[in-house]
C-alpha cells in the first residue's frame, strides 16, 4: 500500500511541509505538556505538605516482636523526631531508657534529602508556569529530565535499601549524645532509617578494638563458657564517628564536646567520637527495630509513584515528537 499527494508538489515542497508540520506537532506537544505540568506541581505541593511539620505528626511503636529487649514510641514531624521514649534490654549492656532531648530533635536524613529534591522540582515548576512560558522544547526535555531523577531518588529513599545490601552509614550518621537527655553513653549506637516508608532503628553495642578483655573472659572464650552474641558484624572492627549534622544539614553542628552524665568514658570511646574524629570499634550485639508503616509516608510513596508514571509518559511522548531517544 503506498501514500499519493494529489495534487503532486515536487521535493523541496514536500520537505517544506514536512518541517511545517513537525513544527506544529511540537508547539501542541509543548502546550499539552505545560497542561499536565501544572497537575504534576498541584501533585507535589500535595507530597510536600505531607512532610510539613504539622502536630501532631505521627506517633510510631518501635518495639522488637516477641520479646521486651526494646520498647518504645518516638513521634515524628515533618523531617523530624521530635520526641522519643525507648527501654532497652539489651543484654550486652544494662538496662537503660533513652528519652530524646525535645530541644534537639533528630533530623532522618533520608527524609530531609526527600524535602530538598520536592522543594527543587517545584522550583523547576514555577518556571513554566508562566504567563508566557518558554516554548522551547530542549529547554523543557531537560527540566523534566531532572524532575524524573529528583523523584526517582526520592522513591528510592523512601524504599531504602535492600534487606541483603550492607548498609554502613550508622559508622558516620549515628545520633551523638547531645540529642539524648541523659546524653546518650559512648557504648551504643543509635541509628535512624528508612524501610519501606517504615521507620528502622538499629540499635548497636559497641567495644573499643584496644580495650582490655578480662583474663575471665579470656578463658571463658577459649573454654567455650563464653561466647560472644551471633551477628552478621561480629569480630568484625568499624571506624566509628557521631554524625555532626543531625540537627539539620548545615543549620547547626555539634561542638567538639558533648554532655556527658559523668566523667571520662572508661571505655575510653566517647572522646575521639564526639569531636569528629573515627574509633575502631567491636560490634557486641546488634539490633534491629521496624515500626509499623507511617501512614503520611505510605501516601507519600503513592503519590511520588503516580507522579513517576506520569512523567515518564509525557517524558516519552515529547521525545517521540522530537524525534530523541528517550532515556528512562
Amino acid at each position: 500500500m503506498s501514500i499519493a499527494i494529489w495534487p503532486p508538489v515536487g521535493p523541496e515542497e514536500l520537505i517544506k511541509g514536512k518541517q511545517e508540520c513537525l513544527a506544529r506537532e511540537l508547539e501542541w506537544i509543548v502546550v499539552e505538556t505545560h497542561t499536565i505540568l501544572k497537575d504534576i506541581r498541584h501533585g507535589l505541593q500535595d507530597c510536600y505538605a505531607l512532610l510539613a511539620p504539622i502536630d501532631p505528626g505521627s506517633t510510631l511503636v518501635m518495639s522488637t516482636q516477641r520479646n521486651e529487649r526494646v520498647k518504645g514510641t518516638v513521634t515524628r514531624v515533618g523531617t523530624r523526631i521530635i520526641k522519643g521514649t525507648i527501654h532497652l534490654q539489651l543484654k550486652t549492656l544494662p538496662t537503660q531508657t533513652l528519652n530524646l532531648d525535645a530541644s534537639h530533635p533528630v533530623h532522618i536524613a533520608a527524609l530531609e534529602t526527600i524535602h530538598t529534591h520536592l522543594t527543587e522540582c517545584l522550583d523547576l515548576l514555577s518556571l513554566t508556569d508562566t504567563p508566557t512560558p518558554s516554548n522551547n522544547p530542549t529547554q523543557l526535555a531537560a527540566q523534566l529530565r531532572i524532575i524524573a531523577a529528583s523523584l526517582n531518588e526520592s522513591s528510592s529513599l523512601l524504599k531504602g535499601p535492600a534487606l541483603n545490601e550492607v548498609d554502613h552509614s550508622w559508622q558516620t550518621d549515628s545520633c551523638p549524645p547531645v540529642h539524648f537527655t541523659p546524653a546518650l553513653g559512648p557504648n551504643i549506637s543509635v541509628h535512624l532509617g528508612l524501610q519501606e516508608s517504615s521507620l528502622v532503628l538499629w540499635l548497636r553495642a559497641l567495644e573499643p578494638v584496644d580495650s582490655p578483655v578480662h583474663f575471665g573472659t579470656k578463658l571463658g572464650l577459649a573454654l567455650g563458657t563464653v561466647r560472644r552474641l551471633e551477628h552478621d558484624e561480629m569480630d568484625r572492627p568499624f571506624r566509628f564517628t557521631y554524625s555532626t549534622v543531625t540537627d539539620g544539614g548545615q543549620k547547626h553542628r555539634h561542638g567538639t564536646a558533648h554532655p556527658r552524665s559523668s566523667g571520662s568514658s572508661p571505655s575510653g570511646l566517647g572522646t575521639p567520637s564526639s569531636n569528629g574524629e573515627a574509633t575502631e570499634v567491636f560490634v557486641r550485639e546488634k539490633v534491629r527495630v521496624e515500626s509499623l508503616p507511617d501512614p503520611n509516608l505510605m501516601s507519600l510513596s503513592a503519590k511520588l509513584v503516580a507522579l513517576g508514571h506520569t512523567l515518564a509518559s509525557t517524558r516519552r511522548n515529547l521525545a517521540a515528537v522530537m524525534g530523541e531517544e528517550f532515556d528512562e
